[in-house]
Protein backbone atom coordinates (compact mmCIF):
# COMPACT_ATOMS: atom_id res chain seq x y z
CA UNK A 1 0.00 0.00 0.00
CA UNK A 2 1.46 3.43 -0.95
CA UNK A 3 0.88 5.95 1.82
CA UNK A 4 0.25 9.48 1.47
CA UNK A 5 3.00 11.68 3.60
CA UNK A 6 1.68 14.19 5.84
CA UNK A 7 4.32 16.73 5.17
CA UNK A 8 7.31 17.03 2.81
CA UNK A 9 10.56 18.89 2.78
CA UNK A 10 13.96 18.64 3.69
CA UNK A 11 15.92 17.33 7.03
CA UNK A 12 18.94 19.75 7.47
CA UNK A 13 22.10 19.14 9.60
CA UNK A 14 24.53 21.77 9.45
CA UNK A 15 25.03 22.19 5.98
CA UNK A 16 24.04 18.59 4.82
CA UNK A 17 20.74 18.36 3.82
CA UNK A 18 18.35 16.09 2.04
CA UNK A 19 14.22 15.72 1.00
CA UNK A 20 12.38 13.71 3.25
CA UNK A 21 8.65 12.75 3.83
CA UNK A 22 6.96 12.15 7.25
CA UNK A 23 4.19 10.16 7.63
CA UNK A 24 2.01 9.21 10.45
CA UNK A 25 3.40 6.10 12.59
CA UNK A 26 -0.01 5.16 13.64
CA UNK A 27 -3.39 4.14 12.10
CA UNK A 28 -6.88 5.55 13.04
CA UNK A 29 -8.55 3.62 16.03
CA UNK A 30 -11.67 2.08 15.86
CA UNK A 31 -13.88 0.22 13.49
CA UNK A 32 -17.12 1.72 14.88
CA UNK A 33 -18.40 4.88 13.41
CA UNK A 34 -21.30 6.69 14.14
CA UNK A 35 -23.55 8.75 12.05
CA UNK A 36 -26.19 11.28 13.48
CA UNK A 37 -30.28 10.02 12.50
CA UNK A 38 -33.34 11.25 12.72
CA UNK A 39 -35.30 8.24 14.76
CA UNK A 40 -38.42 9.51 13.41
CA UNK A 41 -37.49 9.06 9.85
CA UNK A 42 -34.50 7.08 9.85
CA UNK A 43 -32.49 9.76 7.30
CA UNK A 44 -28.79 10.58 8.18
CA UNK A 45 -28.74 14.49 9.03
CA UNK A 46 -26.57 16.57 6.86
CA UNK A 47 -24.79 19.42 8.71
CA UNK A 48 -25.12 22.58 6.36
CA UNK A 49 -23.49 26.28 6.93
CA UNK A 50 -25.43 28.42 7.79
CA UNK A 51 -25.28 32.43 8.19
CA UNK A 52 -27.57 33.22 11.24
CA UNK A 53 -28.61 36.66 8.94
CA UNK A 54 -28.55 35.15 4.97
CA UNK A 55 -29.23 30.84 5.65
CA UNK A 56 -27.27 28.71 3.90
CA UNK A 57 -23.65 29.15 2.48
CA UNK A 58 -21.06 27.16 0.42
CA UNK A 59 -17.37 26.85 2.12
CA UNK A 60 -15.68 27.07 -0.11
CA UNK A 61 -16.89 30.88 -0.13
CA UNK A 62 -15.83 31.08 3.85
CA UNK A 63 -13.15 32.61 5.15
CA UNK A 64 -10.93 32.14 8.45
CA UNK A 65 -11.78 35.08 11.64
CA UNK A 66 -9.39 35.48 14.56
CA UNK A 67 -11.68 37.37 17.25
CA UNK A 68 -10.00 40.79 18.51
CA UNK A 69 -13.06 41.45 20.79
CA UNK A 70 -17.01 40.34 21.02
CA UNK A 71 -18.08 39.86 17.50
CA UNK A 72 -15.32 41.48 15.54
CA UNK A 73 -12.92 39.61 13.94
CA UNK A 74 -10.04 40.10 11.57
CA UNK A 75 -10.49 38.16 8.28
CA UNK A 76 -7.78 36.13 6.56
CA UNK A 77 -7.53 34.14 3.55
CA UNK A 78 -5.77 30.90 2.92
CA UNK A 79 -3.76 32.43 0.96
CA UNK A 80 -2.62 35.37 3.39
CA UNK A 81 -2.18 32.32 5.97
CA UNK A 82 0.09 30.65 3.53
CA UNK A 83 2.23 33.88 3.15
CA UNK A 84 3.59 33.18 6.97
CA UNK A 85 6.48 31.25 5.88
CA UNK A 86 9.43 30.53 8.52
CA UNK A 87 12.15 28.00 7.66
CA UNK A 88 10.46 25.15 9.70
CA UNK A 89 7.28 25.45 6.88
CA UNK A 90 9.78 23.52 4.87
CA UNK A 91 12.97 22.52 6.60
CA UNK A 92 13.14 20.34 9.51
CA UNK A 93 16.73 21.70 10.82
CA UNK A 94 18.40 19.51 13.97
CA UNK A 95 19.09 22.75 16.13
CA UNK A 96 20.28 20.18 19.67
CA UNK A 97 20.87 16.85 20.37
CA UNK A 98 19.67 15.75 24.20
CA UNK A 99 20.13 12.45 26.22
CA UNK A 100 16.51 10.90 26.06
CA UNK A 101 15.71 11.12 29.77
CA UNK A 102 16.13 14.59 29.80
CA UNK A 103 12.98 14.64 27.89
CA UNK A 104 9.72 14.18 30.20
CA UNK A 105 7.37 12.00 29.12
CA UNK A 106 4.24 14.33 29.22
CA UNK A 107 6.12 15.97 26.42
CA UNK A 108 6.03 13.61 23.71
CA UNK A 109 3.09 13.71 21.83
CA UNK A 110 2.26 12.31 18.65
CA UNK A 111 4.59 9.48 16.64
CA UNK A 112 5.21 9.71 12.88
CA UNK A 113 7.85 8.00 10.15
CA UNK A 114 10.61 10.78 8.70
CA UNK A 115 12.02 8.90 5.14
CA UNK A 116 13.87 10.00 2.61
CA UNK A 117 12.12 11.53 -0.18
CA UNK A 118 13.63 9.77 -3.25
CA UNK A 119 16.82 8.41 -4.31
CA UNK A 120 18.89 11.07 -4.19
CA UNK A 121 18.34 11.97 -0.63
CA UNK A 122 19.22 8.16 0.23
CA UNK A 123 23.13 8.74 0.88
CA UNK A 124 22.36 12.06 3.18
CA UNK A 125 19.80 11.21 4.76
CA UNK A 126 21.79 7.53 5.83
CA UNK A 127 24.86 9.73 6.67
CA UNK A 128 22.43 11.49 9.12
CA UNK A 129 20.71 8.78 10.61
CA UNK A 130 23.47 6.69 11.31
CA UNK A 131 25.29 9.53 13.06
CA UNK A 132 22.31 10.06 15.45
CA UNK A 133 22.45 6.55 15.87
CA UNK A 134 26.13 6.78 16.64
CA UNK A 135 25.38 9.68 19.43
CA UNK A 136 22.88 7.90 21.46
CA UNK A 137 20.52 11.02 21.73
CA UNK A 138 17.93 12.85 20.61
CA UNK A 139 17.80 15.41 17.82
CA UNK A 140 15.52 18.21 18.47
CA UNK A 141 14.16 20.52 15.19
CA UNK A 142 11.15 22.48 14.48
CA UNK A 143 8.34 21.58 11.52
CA UNK A 144 5.03 23.61 10.85
CA UNK A 145 1.99 21.56 10.61
CA UNK A 146 -1.36 22.63 10.78
CA UNK A 147 -0.46 26.53 11.63
CA UNK A 148 1.58 25.41 14.16
CA UNK A 149 5.35 25.34 14.64
CA UNK A 150 5.78 22.36 16.74
CA UNK A 151 9.32 20.78 18.42
CA UNK A 152 9.92 17.67 16.54
CA UNK A 153 12.32 14.56 18.11
CA UNK A 154 13.92 12.72 16.08
CA UNK A 155 15.60 9.06 16.93
CA UNK A 156 16.51 5.91 14.83
CA UNK A 157 13.59 3.73 13.99
CA UNK A 158 15.08 0.71 11.57
CA UNK A 159 16.07 2.01 8.72
CA UNK A 160 14.55 5.43 8.85
CA UNK A 161 14.05 7.85 12.05
CA UNK A 162 11.16 8.31 14.55
CA UNK A 163 9.89 11.85 14.91
CA UNK A 164 7.65 12.80 17.87
CA UNK A 165 5.45 16.10 18.05
CA UNK A 166 6.50 17.60 21.61
CA UNK A 167 4.53 19.41 23.85
CA UNK A 168 5.24 22.80 24.47
CA UNK A 169 5.94 24.02 27.98
CA UNK A 170 2.21 26.09 27.78
CA UNK A 171 0.38 22.91 26.81
CA UNK A 172 1.34 21.06 29.92
CA UNK A 173 -0.49 21.62 32.93
CA UNK A 174 1.98 22.25 36.45
CA UNK A 175 1.11 18.72 38.31
CA UNK A 176 0.41 20.76 41.69
CA UNK A 177 -2.83 22.22 39.59
CA UNK A 178 -4.53 18.72 40.18
CA UNK A 179 -2.34 16.97 42.89
CA UNK A 180 -2.05 19.91 44.99
CA UNK A 181 -5.05 18.49 47.27
CA UNK A 182 -3.58 14.86 47.58
CA UNK A 183 -3.03 13.85 51.17
CA UNK A 184 0.84 13.88 52.28
CA UNK A 185 -0.06 11.21 54.83
CA UNK A 186 2.30 8.03 54.36
CA UNK A 187 0.70 4.64 53.92
CA UNK A 188 0.41 1.68 56.30
CA UNK A 189 4.32 -0.01 55.10
CA UNK A 190 2.39 -2.87 55.91
CA UNK A 191 -0.37 -2.41 53.12
CA UNK A 192 2.52 -0.98 51.05
CA UNK A 193 4.63 -4.42 51.52
CA UNK A 194 1.40 -6.26 50.15
CA UNK A 195 0.84 -3.82 47.14
CA UNK A 196 3.75 -4.57 46.29
CA UNK A 197 3.52 -8.24 46.05
CA UNK A 198 0.46 -8.00 44.11
CA UNK A 199 2.52 -5.82 41.76
CA UNK A 200 5.26 -8.75 41.26
CA UNK A 201 2.58 -11.28 40.80
CA UNK A 202 1.33 -9.07 37.77
CA UNK A 203 4.94 -8.23 36.28
CA UNK A 204 5.59 -9.79 31.95
CA UNK A 205 6.92 -7.90 29.31
CA UNK A 206 4.97 -5.52 27.29
CA UNK A 207 3.15 -7.57 24.15
CA UNK A 208 0.72 -5.09 22.61
CA UNK A 209 -0.91 -7.84 20.67
CA UNK A 210 -2.23 -8.92 23.62
CA UNK A 211 -4.52 -5.27 24.25
CA UNK A 212 -7.50 -4.87 22.39
CA UNK A 213 -10.06 -2.03 22.35
CA UNK A 214 -12.67 -3.88 24.55
CA UNK A 215 -15.22 -1.27 24.73
CA UNK A 216 -15.57 -1.37 20.72
CA UNK A 217 -15.78 -4.77 20.90
CA UNK A 218 -18.87 -4.59 23.27
CA UNK A 219 -20.15 -1.55 20.87
CA UNK A 220 -19.72 -4.58 18.22
CA UNK A 221 -21.52 -6.90 19.80
CA UNK A 222 -24.20 -4.33 21.35
CA UNK A 223 -25.08 -3.47 17.54
CA UNK A 224 -24.95 -7.31 16.85
CA UNK A 225 -27.40 -7.73 19.42
CA UNK A 226 -29.55 -4.77 18.42
CA UNK A 227 -29.59 -6.24 14.61
CA UNK A 228 -30.97 -9.87 15.71
CA UNK A 229 -33.31 -8.25 18.87
CA UNK A 230 -31.44 -9.41 21.63
CA UNK A 231 -30.45 -7.40 24.62
CA UNK A 232 -27.41 -6.82 25.89
CA UNK A 233 -26.68 -7.62 29.73
CA UNK A 234 -25.64 -4.41 31.84
CA UNK A 235 -21.91 -5.09 33.93
CA UNK A 236 -21.94 -4.10 37.66
CA UNK A 237 -19.30 -1.48 38.51
CA UNK A 238 -16.91 -1.77 40.94
CA UNK A 239 -17.01 -0.34 44.45
CA UNK A 240 -15.00 1.46 45.94
CA UNK A 241 -12.85 -0.09 48.33
CA UNK A 242 -13.62 1.10 52.12
CA UNK A 243 -10.76 2.16 54.06
CA UNK A 244 -11.50 0.11 56.74
CA UNK A 245 -11.69 -2.96 54.88
CA UNK A 246 -8.35 -1.87 52.77
CA UNK A 247 -5.73 -4.34 54.30
CA UNK A 248 -8.52 -7.16 53.91
CA UNK A 249 -8.95 -6.24 50.00
CA UNK A 250 -5.54 -6.34 49.57
CA UNK A 251 -5.12 -9.50 51.74
CA UNK A 252 -7.47 -11.12 49.78
CA UNK A 253 -5.91 -9.57 46.32
CA UNK A 254 -2.71 -11.57 47.05
CA UNK A 255 -4.60 -15.01 47.97
CA UNK A 256 -6.65 -14.75 44.99
CA UNK A 257 -3.31 -14.02 42.33
CA UNK A 258 -1.10 -16.58 44.31
CA UNK A 259 -4.27 -19.57 43.95
CA UNK A 260 -4.67 -18.79 39.90
CA UNK A 261 -4.02 -22.00 38.12
CA UNK A 262 -2.87 -19.63 35.18
CA UNK A 263 -0.20 -18.10 37.55
CA UNK A 264 3.02 -18.49 35.35
CA UNK A 265 6.08 -20.30 37.29
CA UNK A 266 8.78 -17.98 35.89
CA UNK A 267 8.48 -14.31 34.72
CA UNK A 268 8.95 -13.67 30.83
CA UNK A 269 11.59 -12.30 29.40
CA UNK A 270 12.30 -10.42 26.25
CA UNK A 271 12.97 -11.96 23.24
CA UNK A 272 16.65 -11.42 22.40
CA UNK A 273 17.43 -8.18 19.98
CA UNK A 274 14.01 -6.90 21.23
CA UNK A 275 13.87 -3.09 21.09
CA UNK A 276 14.76 -1.43 24.76
CA UNK A 277 12.00 1.30 26.33
CA UNK A 278 13.84 4.55 25.98
CA UNK A 279 14.39 5.78 29.88
CA UNK A 280 12.58 8.74 30.24
CA UNK A 281 12.02 11.04 32.87
CA UNK A 282 8.39 10.79 34.71
CA UNK A 283 8.93 14.11 36.01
Amino acid sequence: MAYRPTWQGHLKLSLVVCPVALYTATNPGGDVRFHLINPKTNNRIKMITTDPDTGPIERSELVKGYEVAKGEYILLTDEEIKSVKLESTKTIEIERFVPAPDIDRIYWDNPYYLAPDGKIAQEAFGVIRAALERSGQIALGRIVMATRERILALEPRGKGILAYTLRSNAEVRQPDEIFGGVSDATPDPAMISIAQKIIEQQEGPFDPSQFVDRYEEALKALIEAKTKGRQIAKVAEPEDTNVVDLMSALRASLGARENRPDKPTTRAKPAKGSAKARPRKTG
